[in-house]
């Protein structure tokens, strides 16, 4: 067998037996339905794994570094997520299959099984944190909108930092507990709804509140207002940019559609807001 077709083997040979190991781990880590799932795409990597050795005729040792990462970051930010990730990034070192065929005959059966089989059972996963991820969004989307605003106004009319984050805290707390009681009412009127009422109103707190002190926290390391403000629709920014990309992997949505389409609304609420602190400021001679 020619070497280049070897490599390619090997290489796909060592990418099944990581892959296994990260199921079979994160199998022992889960119970029910999930451990189920994941032991069964674990035993379909070592079986492509051993395929391929049959080619190849060595043994050979897992990418230990990968194995760990995507452990870590399963373990971390749930199972799903983690899981397509590495899938993701499966695909874009897809392993070319076209042209395996002509030296292995079970390539192409290969493909297709890590393609569509693979796919359909990470998709009956059931985790809490996706459960929860539309009370998250609406925490996350809601404090970034509402909050970013409401700092941009601020900035302008008081201009004293401290003073605007001690207003920006109040606002943002008693906004939080609003949007969880608001959520409460909203799941629990929800006919055969799966969510718990009480959960779902403490995810979407708990994302408006981390949300509210990672936007005033500029304002308490700056004696600035305006490089607090720049500060803080940096951090807004990334906010957005990080959960859409979660979201995006988990739900397999767009994800420069979901980035631009919250950068858009907030900075735009931002820039309104800090026009509305002008105004005020001079109708009213706001001095502080």
């Amino acid at each position: 067998m020619e070497e280049e077709i070897q490599k390619i083997l090997l290489k796909a040979q060592k990418v099944e037996v990581s892959e296994a190991i990260i199921y079979r781990k994160l199998s022992k880590a889960v119970s029910g339905e999930n451990k189920k799932i994941l032991e069964k795409i674990a035993d379909d990597e070592e079986k492509h794994s051993n395929i391929w050795k049959k080619y190849t005729n060595k043994d050979v040792k897992p990418y230990f570094f990968l194995v760990w990462f995507y452990y870590v970051i399963a373990r971390v930010f749930g199972i799903t997520f983690g899981l397509k990730l590495m899938e993701k990034a499966e695909e874009r070192a897809q392993i070319n299959y076209e042209k395996l065929s002509k030296h292995v005959k079970e390539a192409k059966a290969i493909e297709k099984e890590e393609k569509g089989h693979e796919e359909k059972l990470i998709n009956l996963l059931k985790e809490e944190k996706l459960e929860y991820v539309g009370s998250i969004v609406l925490g996350l989307n809601d404090a970034l909108v509402e909050l970013t605003g409401a700092l941009a106004g601020l900035t302008l009319a008081l201009r004293n930092p401290k003073l605007i984050a001690i207003v920006g805290l109040i606002t943002g707390i008693a906004a939080s507990m609003s949007m969880a009681a608001s959520e409460y009412l909203s799941t629990k009127s929800e006919k055969a709804g799966l969510k718990n009422p009480f959960k779902a109103s403490v995810y979407t707190g708990i994302a408006y509140i981390l949300v509210v002190l990672l936007l005033i926290a500029p304002y308490l390391f700056s004696s600035n207002p305006f490089v607090s403000l720049a500060w803080t629709l940096i951090n807004a920014v990334l906010v957005i940019l990080l959960f859409s990309f979660y979201v995006s992997v988990t739900k397999d949505l767009n994800f420069k559609k979901q980035f631009l389409e919250m950068t858009i609304l907030s900075l735009s609420i931002a820039a309104v807001s800090f026009g509305i602190g002008f105004v005020i400021r001079n109708i009213f001679g706001v001095e502080v």
